[in-house]
């Protein structure tokens, strides 16, 4: 089983693959994310250990980009002791696990044996519906080929509206899904957010593929027309 060590601390790379190796793993280190990406495109492993703060390209960065370019080897991202926000960040960019320092070298060794054993997952599927794509993964959407800029809460509404394509969805269940059960705000914020949609990925395309089902909700449609 072949892991790469991305960290540009020397003295802890050093021992972290020295200690791998008397596990039985084969190790190859990087000292910086730029060298660590390359290395990751240019070799196949079973699992990264990756540090996030490096010079030259952070761990965030690395995973992001592996993940864009469809490169799903298991990733354990070190992060800061308590760095609750590092973890979040680690996982929302890709990473499968998350271990802090300091660390225990037996919780790394069995983190890493858990990784290879699940093996590299795959890709989440890219949702089409009509002329709307939208990739999970690398949170682009496109219409035509041509990309729509959106902001996290336009994604995850339009992603929700994707995967329930065709049927009428509530305000309710959209607040349900894309917010949650304790949302206090006005019900109506939803209404504002399909209209920043409809502003986005319709309007400047001459499509109306949202549409208003009174009484009932909204409804992605094909949007030919």
């Amino acid at each position: 089983m072949r892991i790469l060590v991305v960290d540009d601390e020397v003295r802890l790379a050093d021992g972290v693959r020295r200690g791998l190796e008397a596990e039985g793993f084969a190790v190859d280190v990087a000292a910086n994310g730029v060298d660590g990406l390359w290395m990751a495109g240019e070799h196949r492993y079973d699992a990264i250990i990756l540090d996030i703060m490096m010079p030259g390209l952070s761990g965030y960065r690395v995973c992001q980009q592996l993940r864009d370019a469809g490169d799903w080897t298991p990733i354990l991202m070190l992060t800061a002791k308590d760095g609750d926000w590092d973890q979040v960040e680690a996982l929302d960019t890709g990473a499968d696990d998350f271990l802090s320092k300091p660390f225990s070298f037996a919780v790394l060794v069995a983190r890493i044996r858990s990784l290879v054993r699940r093996g590299s997952r795959e890709r989440p599927v890219v949702l089409e519906v009509g002329e709307l794509r939208l990739d999970p993964a690398s949170k682009q959407v496109h219409r035509r080929d041509v990309p729509i800029d959106l902001t996290s809460r336009e994604f995850a509404v339009l992603e929700f509206l994707m995967r329930r394509g065709g049927e009428v969805v509530s305000k309710r269940e959209v607040l349900q899904n894309v917010w949650d059960d304790d949302f206090e705000g006005d019900p109506n914020i939803v209404e504002v957010y399909v209209g920043h949609l409809r502003n986005k990925v319709d309007r400047p395309f001459e499509r109306a593929s949202i549409e208003t089902v009174r009484g009932f909700g909204y409804r992605l449609a094909g949007g030919r027309g």
